[in-house]
């Protein structure tokens, strides 16, 4: 297989009345659409994580934006974008929204495309979750089930990170509850033209 160069990944800094978002803006792709349609959903996705943060007139209000690139190769990129904003109240509080594209397509891939058709991902990846749970002793709010068919997720060192919103399975403090599961121990499930399938491979 030839070499992939990497896509590049720069900071474009936004500025509006009390908020402050570093936006990734991805260029070095040979097809140009490709190039277009990921800036696109990038965009559009800090747009709506600004959006769901609410209104920032109260007079202590403030907003920041920043990006995290978790994988850039073998023509995938994953990234996490997060947006902390201060509206009133106890604390402030961070959205996380992750995204993974095929650099060649532009196409952005949702948890169940990375999976086989058919295959139950769902049930499998919360198993290991709630084995995750019971050996690293995690406090949940509720008795963990399972995960949503569209749970957030991203894609790092050759793994699938599932991940939880604030609230939404532990306290507050504990943070965004993070559960990094190797490929190798989803290889058959796999869909193999999907990122998933491009990690499961050793080269």
């Amino acid at each position: 297989m030839a070499f992939q160069f990497p896509a590049v990944v720069q900071a474009s800094r936004i500025t509006f009345p009390k908020a402050e978002i570093w936006v990734p803006v991805v260029s070095g792709l040979h097809n140009a659409a490709a190039r277009n349609s990921i800036n696109g959903k990038i965009r559009q996705t800090v747009r709506e994580l600004v959006e769901n943060q609410g209104s920032l007139s109260d007079p202590r209000a403030e907003m920041q934006g920043y990006f995290e690139v978790k994988t850039n190769e073998k023509d995938v990129l994953s990234l996490s974008l997060f947006n902390y904003a201060f509206t009133g109240g106890a604390h402030g509080l961070t959205l996380q929204e992750s995204l993974t594209f095929d650099t060649t397509t532009g196409k952005s891939y949702s948890l169940a495309e990375l999976f086989k058709p058919g295959s139950n991902y769902v049930n499998r990846l919360s198993d290991i979750i709630k084995t995750q749970i019971a050996t690293r002793q995690i406090a949940t709010l509720d008795p963990f089930q399972s995960i949503r068919h569209d749970q957030p997720f991203y894609i790092a060192d050759r793994s699938l990170v599932v991940y939880f919103a604030l609230y939404e399975l532990t306290p507050y403090a504990f943070g965004f509850p993070y559960f990094p599961i190797s490929v190798y121990d989803l290889s058959d499930i796999i869909n193999p033209n999907g990122p998933l399938g491009r990690m499961d491979v050793n080269n």
